[in-house]
């Protein structure tokens, strides 16, 4: 076994791990505390059955059955299905699901506090995902910002980014809308909060999840996401994950900004979600 940091700012790797290696009391100990002090663990090529990576992730907590009911794996419902293949003319999975920066389920008043995801079929040459760290981004924000930020909440919501199931089949748009919002009502976080494990302060407002920081007015709300984007999108402060077979990932959705990136036509990826929430 051999693990190395990623990056100055994000992730930490390990490589010569199989299943029962992890099995490891001693080994997930090592592997959460590195997930608690980087953010981001990457274990390549760990092959795993879907019951196995449910044994893994609940060694963190409760599993949480993801909110995409369509798309939950036919026999575990603890793990979404994101797929753009098809069998016997079939969606697999749920597609381009996280096209987008964002921090995990911030649209929950308590959001799962862990990813773990599951590379199934990963193309080796696309379908890359990028992460960036939110302490690094809060680290960068202009003092000015800091200081204006300090005790503001920002109102996060699901509705710019819910996708259509197959009970919003006959609903208009605004019909959808008015359902989802009812569903999932906007909810309200700290824009800047401290990490329980480093003590780090870190960004929680990503653009695609948050409708506003409570507060400032639309022009400042635009400069304040221009702002964000900005410094999440820097590639100097952004891990790029080139997928591997079997690449289990391990992140704290808190922390960890991360966006899926898209794929050409033609070319399969399904990979395997669950959303744990701390015990």
């Amino acid at each position: 076994m051999h693990r190395r940091d990623l990056t100055p700012f994000i992730g930490v790797e390990y490589t010569g791990v199989t299943h029962e290696d992890l099995r490891s009391e001693e080994l997930f100990a090592d592997v959460v505390d590195s997930v608690h002090r980087r953010d981001l663990v990457v274990l390549r090529g760990i092959r795993l059955t879907p019951e196995q990576q449910i044994g893994h992730a609940a060694r963190l907590g409760t599993p949480v059955p993801f909110l995409l009911s369509d798309w939950r794996h036919p026999e575990f419902a603890e793990i979404l299905v994101s797929s753009n293949e098809r069998r016997k003319n079939k969606p697999v999975g749920v597609p381009r699901v996280g096209n987008f920066w964002h921090q995990d389920s911030s649209y929950n008043a308590r959001p799962a506090e862990y990813t773990v995801l599951h590379g199934v079929n990963v193309p080796a040459e696309h379908g890359h995902t990028l992460f960036a760290s939110a302490a690094d981004v809060h680290d960068r924000l202009p003092e000015e910002w800091k200081t204006r930020l300090e005790g503001l909440t920002g109102r996060h919501t699901l509705t710019r980014q819910q996708r259509i199931e197959s009970r919003h089949v006959g609903l208009s748009i605004a019909e959808m809308r008015a359902l989802v919002a009812h569903e999932y009502p906007a909810v309200e976080h700290p824009v800047v909060r401290r990490d329980a494990f480093t003590g780090r302060r870190f960004l929680y407002a990503a653009r695609e999840y948050m409708e506003a920081v409570v507060g400032l007015d639309a022009n400042g709300n635009e400069e304040f996401f221009d702002l964000v984007d900005s410094l999440v999108q820097d590639p100097a402060h952004v891990y790029e994950h080139h997928w591997t077979r079997d690449d289990l990932l391990i992140w704290k959705t808190a922390t960890t900004y991360h966006r899926a990136t898209d794929l050409p036509e033609g070319v399969g990826r399904t990979v395997h979600r669950i959303s744990v929430a701390a015990a």
